[in-house]
């Protein structure tokens, strides 16, 4: 294994997710202008993790069957055509079927985290995790960042104090299509990110020991689960991938509920909504990308895992009885920092107790699982604040409680498992 294989995954994520971090925001304005309704707003953000629930374990399979290299060369490759088609779309229409496309091709981050198991040792997984998600927060920063900075309307006038006249005229006739297409460069440069930089992470001795692809459909697939893992304690599988879709379910149903709830009952401005979410990814980024690793190396990951679920579980409830911004925002880093603990232990710990070939399949369902919780979470947080503006967040709490009992029932199992099973 060359050296640098790790910080090569990372960019090759980090570069891809400033991608989507600029099209994110952008996506309610640009479908706008096709006259869509708010429904339809919140189906273009749904088709994306539709597609990625069904296909992130095909392509975790096929990583485990052909390589993982393969695989990010063709999601990276895809994301740049998605993005692109995207930015030409001229219909309501094309722009559902943008999402669709790049969202089948979205096997990039299942790939990448199984990547990451294959290179680094048992006791320094959750460092490794850490890394995507540090570029999960830079990401989400930079990303709308920049697409701000491309459509703000003072850059065609930058531009033509340059001198470049034309590339003014396309800014102000093409509000959206340009950050599309910027979006769409960096995931092209992702892909040659792979092409150029990033070695094979398994032999083919590792692969040819995958005799077929194990397809989502296969009901042995899902039986596996119930099993006995690497560790010998039966059904620990299955509570690991509830978890994570818990986990996933709590953090995402603020992306409806929150910004409502900043606007009609903190009358903030949609630039300090932004400057919360902000939040959310810069402590991910402290966090994941550099505390995660002194941290897993003084505690037990079960350990650190249980202080995230509870970190979680008190932000929503401080969040849930706010009345300024300062306590709404203080409620929002514990969650944040909750979150920024348990996601990359998570992680590890279903990776520890996989089956080393079928790795990218075990990474594909979960992050398949995730992407269930991230197309439920919005749409139970919008139900619950249009009955009432702070339901979201007390039912959103108790839900995460069932999450702490979860990690403790986790530390328990999981007590006494000699080191060298994992």
């Amino acid at each position: 294994m060359k050296k640098g294989s790790l910080s090569t995954v990372f960019l090759v994520v980090l570069v891809d997710l400033m991608g989507f971090g600029i099209i994110l925001p952008l996506m309610p304005f640009f479908a706008s202008s096709f006259h869509a309704s708010p429904l339809q707003v919140g189906l273009l953000y749904s088709v994306y993790s539709l597609a990625q629930l069904i296909f992130s374990p095909i392509w975790g399979s096929w990583s485990d069957r052909i390589g993982r290299r393969p695989i990010m060369l063709l999601s990276t490759l895809g994301a740049a055509i998605a993005y692109v088609v995207f930015g030409l779309a001229e219909s309501l229409s094309v722009l559902f079927l943008s999402r669709l496309f790049a969202g089948i091709m979205g096997g990039n981050i299942s790939t990448a985290l199984a990547y990451i198991t294959d290179v680094t040792p048992a006791e320094k997984r959750a460092q490794g995790m850490g890394l995507i998600g540090a570029a999960f927060g830079i990401g989400f920063v930079l990303g709308p960042a920049i697409a701000t900075g491309i459509i703000h309307p003072s850059v065609p006038s930058l531009m033509e104090s340059w001198g470049l006249i034309k590339v003014a005229e396309i800014l102000r006739h093409n509000t959206y299509e340009m950050p599309a297409f910027f979006a769409g460069l960096l995931s092209f440069i992702s892909f040659l990110l792979v092409v150029f930089k990033l070695p094979e992470s398994l032999t083919a001795e590792e692969r040819g020991h995958v005799q077929k692809r194990m397809s989502v459909l296969n009901p042995d697939l899902w039986k596996s689960f119930t099993k006995e893992g690497k560790t010998g304690i039966k059904g620990l599988f299955a509570l690991m991938l509830l978890a994570m879709f818990i986990l996933s379910f709590g953090h995402a149903g603020l992306y409806s509920s929150f910004p409502l709830f900043c606007e009609s009952v903190m009358n903030m401005s949609a630039d300090q909504v932004g400057i919360q979410f902000s939040v959310l990814g810069l402590i991910a980024v402290v966090i994941q990308g550099g505390l995660i690793r002194p941290l897993s190396k003084r505690f037990a990951e079960e350990h650190i895992f249980i202080v995230g679920n509870v970190l979680m579980f008190l932000g929503m409830l401080v969040m849930g009885f706010s009345s300024t911004i300062t306590v709404l925002t203080s409620g929002l880093a514990l969650m944040a920092i909750g979150n920024s603990l348990n996601s990359p232990t998570i992680n590890s710990l279903i990776s520890k107790e996989a089956d080393q070939s079928m790795m990218g399949t075990t990474m594909g369902i979960s992050q398949s699982i995730a992407g269930l919780g991230r197309v439920v979470g919005p749409t139970w947080g919008g139900f619950l604040f249009g009955v009432q503006a702070y339901l979201p967040f007390w039912a959103t709490s108790f839900v995460l409680f069932i999450l702490v009992l979860m990690g403790l029932r986790l530390w328990h199992v999981r007590v006494g498992v000699p080191v060298e099973k994992v």
